[in-house]
């Protein structure tokens, strides 16, 4: 079931806490306005950058209906419904499903998962088929899940046992393997690319939508990298792909890309708080120096020279 290719990019947002640690849904509506405001189109709610895997499913749904009230034409809200449990999976696919998401995901179980493309392929159908009037995407990410197993067979065996399959949100940094899945089926599916450092390589195979948690801070820049490419402008748009790297190189060194983006959340005006334990936060000192990084860096200059797009 393929409804359109995407094209640009979708978000990955953060999910916001409170002081006490509980899920805050009250920003929901700025933050969606905030990636309107960049041209994004879309959001890929409760993945990674989500933390969905570390949230009850209640609070999962909770954020995912708060999410899917921020719908618009050019605005679309892909669930994640990943879990270790296919009783969870199915229901959160079928909630959001029926609330209205675009488009259900999943990742491959990362707790005692599948070591074949058989078993994943059954593993997928039945959470696909909890919601069969959505398009289903599998969230293929093997250095988090653990599941490394080929694309091009998982597409090739799903196609008759999930109907309402529309491709996969690739985030591998194996892009022949990606390339491979943008020829199945003389280019059938919807592979979206899921490494921002890597967007360039991703266009250069054939991509042309993105999800990623970058997007939630500069995705212009990114917008800039897909311009310059398509008018073989190659130089700018490995500059403009040099620079995100620097910035991602940044995020990495606060203890990683979702601890810091979180408090890099906080400077853009939408409070996004702590992660969820086990993962730890910035100290105060920390805090300090990352926006130092950042204001040395350019990060809050080139937020202000950024476009409001429509």
């Amino acid at each position: 079931m393929i409804k359109y290719k995407t094209k640009g990019l979708i978000a990955a947002p953060f999910t916001a806490m409170d002081e006490k640690g509980s899920v805050n849904l009250e920003i929901i509506e700025s933050y969606a306005d905030h990636l309107k405001g960049m041209g994004v189109k879309g959001a890929f709610v409760a993945g990674t950058t989500g933390e969905g895997m570390l949230l009850s499913d209640e609070e999962r749904l909770t954020v995912i209906k708060t999410w899917i009230d921020q719908k618009t034409d050019d605005f679309r809200v892909i669930a994640h419904a990943g879990s270790t449990s296919l009783s969870s999976a199915k229901t959160i696919a079928y909630e959001s499903a029926r609330a209205g998401a675009d488009a259900i995901a999943i990742m491959g179980p990362p707790f005692l998962g599948p070591k074949n493309v058989e078993d994943l392929v059954d593993f997928c159908k039945d959470v696909a088929l909890a919601a069969p009037e959505t398009p289903f995407y599998y969230y293929h990410m093997p250095v988090l899940s653990g599941v490394n197993i080929s694309m091009t067979e998982f597409l090739n065996q799903a196609e008759n046992k999930i109907p309402n399959l529309a491709g996969i949100k690739f985030t591998d940094n194996n892009l022949m393997e990606m390339s491979n899945c943008l020829s199945v089926d003389n280019g059938k599916w919807d592979i979206l690319h899921g490494y921002d450092e890597l967007l360039i390589a991703g266009l250069a195979f054939g991509a042309e939508g993105a999800v990623g948690s970058t997007y939630n801070f500069i995705a212009p820049l990114y917008y800039g990298i897909i311009e310059d490419f398509q008018k073989g402008d190659i130089e700018s748009a490995r500059k403009k792909q040099r620079k995100s790297i620097e910035f991602i190189a940044i995020l990495i060194r606060y203890h990683g890309a979702l601890v810091s983006g979180k408090a890099l959340m906080g400077l853009l005006g939408i409070d996004c708080g702590a992660c969820r334990k086990p993962m730890p936060q910035l100290t105060p000192d920390e805090r300090v120096n990352f926006e130092s990084e950042l204001r040395d860096w350019g990060f809050f200059e080139m937020v202000r020279s950024f476009p409001q797009l429509e």
